[in-house]
């Protein structure tokens, strides 16, 4: 039904920005503007119209003998057919509404929504309106977590859902300020900076939830990650390469949390092994993996080292390297972001964090995405660990706009 297009607001002519004039009272609740583009007298068989709603303005329910199209270009609205659940819509998505069917659309609770309504066949088509949707109608938007709306936004609403349907937060009742606060920043503004899969990200907030030793939010994220499609495995992953870099003392406790999550999930467990090294194999097959990752540095790393410390490069080479990055489960590229997580949530790994940046960018992460990384995990790590992260990102990746 909603299709995404690379179309902005800016691409469009300026005559599809005109508010127009004031939509009839009888077919639409609160303050709308419709101003028709493109009318069937003009020799198209077709009606074009932009279509302005203020917040909680809608359309009655009504259906289109011909079908309709709309292109939203601004904001966030709802969009319904009869029977089934209310949809979000946002600039850049395309609604398809089949011929005949009964429906409505219109603006979200706080944000205005303009979209274009475009309806061909003009001359064979028949407009039949409805009754007005209730606000009580309007209002199930995502019950039962819209019940009570605070000052959350729409796409916080959405964003939340889709990672814990039909929660009902506790702290949203008693905090309600703190929640309002943080959820239209974490899950609006923060997610609608960049593209990154939720799936993505999902995980590298589990990572930096264990390196936080933030064991309640990681078992709500761990929910979470199963919700989005996450396998069990590549949250066992995750969890497997926490052990050389957080500790198995840090660790071992979310492990347990996990298993009795998968546990109520009725996931099986022991999950099928991901490793692809043995003890004969670990330190060889672990150190071309590490100068995948490290580059031609490594035999600089060994040739420097003192001789009463060589013995841990070797640790990281067979242990860090060979037992944990060459499993399965996860690719290269998502286990470097996946340390760097770890590394930033840490905090005082500075040194690690440089040497993990350039690690990422050797396996192909560009500089953008982690930028997309530190600000994903902000409102989980805080502004000093964040900021120290992209300290060290100036130093190592620098921005070519400087």
């Amino acid at each position: 039904m909603l299709q995404n297009i690379e179309k902005t607001q800016e691409d469009l002519p300026t005559l599809f920005l005109d508010k127009g004039d004031a939509a009839p009272k009888e077919w639409f609740t609160g303050t709308v503007w419709v101003n028709i583009n493109v009318k069937p007298d003009e020799g198209y068989n077709a009606n074009i119209g932009t279509v302005t709603f203020e917040p909680k303005a809608r359309t009655n329910w009504h259906s289109h003998t011909s079908g309709q199209i709309l292109f939203v270009i601004e904001g966030l609205g709802y969009y319904q057919e009869v029977g089934k659940p209310i949809q979000l819509i946002q600039k850049g998505d395309v609604v398809k509404i089949p011929k005949g069917v009964k429906h409505w659309h219109g603006a979200s609770h706080q944000s205005q929504m303009r979209h274009i309504a475009m309806i061909t066949e003009y001359d064979k088509d028949k407009t039949e309106w409805f009754e007005p949707v209730s606000d009580t109608d309007y209002n199930s938007f995502k019950a039962p977590v819209y019940e009570v709306e605070n000052n959350l936004s729409a796409k916080a609403i959405m964003n939340h859902e889709q990672l814990w349907p039909e929660y009902i937060s506790k702290a949203k009742e008693t905090d309600p300020d703190l929640i309002e606060v943080f959820d239209n920043f974490a899950f609006d503004e923060v997610i609608s900076h960049d593209k990154m899969d939720v799936k993505l990200r999902t995980l590298l907030i589990m990572a930096s939830n264990i390196a936080s030793q933030s064991l309640t939010e990681y078992k709500m994220f761990t929910n979470a990650a199963l919700n989005v499609g996450v396998t069990p495995v590549e949250i066992k992953e995750v969890l497997y390469q926490a052990v050389p870099y957080v500790g198995i003392a840090k660790v071992i406790d979310f492990i347990y949390a996990t298993n009795e999550i998968f546990k109520e999930r009725n996931i099986a467990l022991p999950l099928e092994s991901q490793a692809t090294t043995t003890p004969e194999t670990r330190f060889e097959k672990g150190y071309a993996k590490q100068k995948e990752v490290v580059g031609d540095k490594i035999e600089g790393m060994y040739k420097n080292s003192p001789k009463d410390l060589l013995h841990i490069q070797r640790y990281l080479s067979a242990n860090c390297f060979g037992d944990y990055i060459t499993r399965n489960g996860l690719n290269i590229q998502t286990r470097e972001m996946v340390t760097l997580s770890f590394l930033i949530a840490l905090g005082g790994t500075e040194s690690q964090i440089k040497g993990h940046i350039q690690g990422n960018a050797n396996v192909g992460n560009s500089r953008q995405d982690l930028i997309n990384v530190m600000t994903q995990l902000l409102p989980y790590v805080g502004y000093p660990r964040t900021l120290n992260a992209i300290n060290c990102l100036n130093e190592i990746l620098p921005s070519e706009q400087n």
